[in-house]
Formats: structure tokens, C-alpha cells, sequence
């Protein structure tokens, strides 16, 4: 069986991904093989190709896909031939026709998901699912702060934090962007490049700042991300869309109310087993009861990647982005 998959040998801009056409072996033990019928686009891939998260070179690029398992290895229990699964990693790969993938990595799709709705939506989802009930344990009534929130991760987050009761506050970027996050259930919205995020967001909250702030933008939204918080509040940093924060004095946080910050990882909320298990059965819930759904902005195909790189670091997507082989 032959596949395409993505490599890139040295880190840089994405003229850096190459293409490698070449026959893939048999799975081996506790592995299957998937074919893929989507491929989700993450910003993690970018942190990948650029090196901010470093890999060891060559790489190939990826974490999030699904499709329907083609061949299955030995020792594998839980899964057959003809199963539908999808992974969010932390194997990079998934920029790929087919694949070799341990059994331990997959999720099982139920009937009601497609591979298009679950490669768009397991990594963020998932991200969505822990950012919120369990790390920060967002409750009815609280003002929440969400950055980029017509982002892939943003509309998902809006519509999570709409469904439990909180005050959503959403920052954008354009009027589209903000048509889309109040779809999505945002009570309010900034726009960030004609507003002062922090002063808009002490405002609607009666001076108070938010609870929690939701912040996968990194560098450029770090001082906002403190003046917006309320005294013992949170700042969640998930992610660097724009770049890492980098050193901080932890004495700011202080000065600024006791806030408390954190800096989480979804393969560490998702190690666990059990936690895997009532993570994605809880998401899986949030789509089947219609409180949770996934905007696929725009699809590419798998070997046009460069360019959905592209379109994602100059902000032109809105919502999930999907490569399709």
C-alpha cells in the first residue's frame, strides 16, 4: 500500500514541507493501519515546522486525522478492520494518505460524526473540553475572557463556555470574525485592533475583570491578558499564535490581583485512560446534543499544505481548517 506524506528536514517557513510518495509497510504490533479521510490543521503544526516546539529532524507534520482502520497488527484487542477512528496525537504524522499508528492513540468515532466534522474538531474540541471543565473549572455566571474568538479553538471555546452559563467576552478582528463568534454564542465582542481590550473588558464587567482568560495568541496579548483579569483570576495561555510569552517575573501576577496563570498541555489532561475515556465521551455528548459544533472555514487539499500555513499565520481562516488526501 502506498502513501503521501508531509516531511520537512530543517525548520523554516512553509516552503519548507516536501512530499514523499513510498509503499508503507505492514503494521507492526499494537499497530493499525489508517486511511485517512481528513486531516485536521492545528497551529501546533506551525510550532512544529518552525521549531518553537522542537522535533527531531527529519519530521513529518501533523497530529490530527481520521478515517477507517485498513489492516491491524498483532496484539491489537480493541479495534478491526472497517472501524472508524481518529487521533489528535502526540504522533506527528497524520499529514499523510495512510499511516501506521499505535491502537493506544486512536479514538473510536461514533456513527453520528464523519471524518471531516471529527479531523476538524477532536484536537480542538477535546482542547476545549479540558481547558474549560478541568482546568478552569469555568462556572454559570462567570465573565470569561476569550481571545481570538472566531479561531478554530475560540468558536469552539464560546460555544462550550455559552452552553455552561458563563459571560462571554470575545476579542476580533474584523466584522466578520465578530458575526461568527456571536453565532456562536458571545455575549460580547471587542474588536482588538480599534478597541483597548482590557479597558472594553473592565467596562462590561462593572470594573471587575473576568475570571478566567482563555489565551492561545501568547506574546502580544500577555499585558492585555493581565489588565482583563480580576483579582485572584486565571490566565490560561494554550497556545502561541503569535509567539511565546518567554521569561516573566511571576511577581506581576501579584501586583496585578494574585492572579494565577498556567500554561497546560492536552496530552497531559488526555495520558490518563480514564480521562481519555470520559474527555472525548463528553465531547462526543456536547455534538449529539447540539450544544457543540464545528465551522469548517475552508479545506485544502493534503498536499496544498503549504499555503494552509499560510492562510493560518496571516489570519485569513476562520474556523477549522481541513486537508483533505
Amino acid at each position: 500500500m502506498q502513501s503521501t506524506r508531509a516531511t520537512f528536514r530543517e525548520t523554516g517557513g512553509p516552503e519548507v514541507i516536501e512530499w514523499i510518495t513510498e509503499e508503507l509497510p505492514a503494521p507492526g504490533p499494537g499497530e493499525v493501519t489508517i486511511e485517512h479521510g481528513a486531516i485536521g490543521l492545528n497551529y501546533i503544526d506551525t510550532y512544529h515546522r518552525r521549531g518553537i516546539y522542537p522535533v527531531e529532524l527529519p519530521s513529518g507534520l501533523g497530529l490530527e486525522a481520521a478515517g477507517r482502520i485498513v489492516a491491524v497488527g498483532g496484539d491489537v484487542q480493541n479495534f478491526a478492520e472497517g472501524d472508524r477512528v481518529a487521533t489528535f496525537g502526540p504522533l506527528i504524522g497524520a499529514y499523510a494518505t495512510h499511516r501506521n499508528i499505535g491502537a493506544e492513540h486512536l479514538f473510536r468515532l461514533p456513527e453520528s460524526i464523519d471524518d471531516q466534522t471529527a479531523a476538524a474538531a477532536i484536537l480542538k474540541a477535546c482542547t476545549t473540553e479540558f481547558l474549560v471543565e478541568r482546568c478552569g473549572r469555568v462556572q454559570s455566571g462567570w465573565p470569561v475572557l476569550v481571545h481570538a474568538a472566531a479561531g478554530a479553538t475560540g468558536l469552539l471555546l464560546v460555544q462550550w463556555l455559552k452552553h455552561i452559563g458563563a459571560e462571554v467576552i470575545g476579542t476580533v478582528s474584523t466584522e466578520a470574525k465578530a458575526n461568527a463568534a456571536r453565532a456562536a454564542g458571545a455575549h460580547h465582542i471587542i474588536y482588538y485592533k480599534e478597541e483597548d481590550t482590557a479597558a472594553r473588558t473592565r467596562e462590561i464587567t462593572g470594573g471587575d475583570g473576568v475570571r478566567v482568560t482563555f489565551d492561545g495568541i501568547g506574546r502580544s496579548t500577555w499585558e492585555t491578558s493581565l489588565d482583563a483579569t480580576g483579582r485572584m483570576g486565571l490566565i490560561i495561555n494554550y497556545g502561541n499564535a503569535d509567539a511565546p510569552v518567554g521569561e516573566v517575573d511571576v511577581g506581576v501576577l501579584a501586583m496585578k490581583g494574585s492572579l494565577f496563570n498556567t500554561r497546560p498541555m492536552l496530552f497531559h489532561y488526555y495520558e490518563d485512560p480514564v480521562d481519555r475515556e470520559a474527555g472525548s465521551t463528553r465531547v462526543w455528548d456536547m455534538f449529539d446534543k447540539g450544544a457543540l459544533s464545528v465551522k469548517i472555514g475552508q479545506t485544502y487539499a493534503l498536499t496544498d499544505a503549504a499555503q494552509a500555513h499560510r492562510d493560518l499565520q496571516s489570519g485569513k481562516t476562520t474556523g477549522s481548517t481541513i486537508l483533505l488526501p
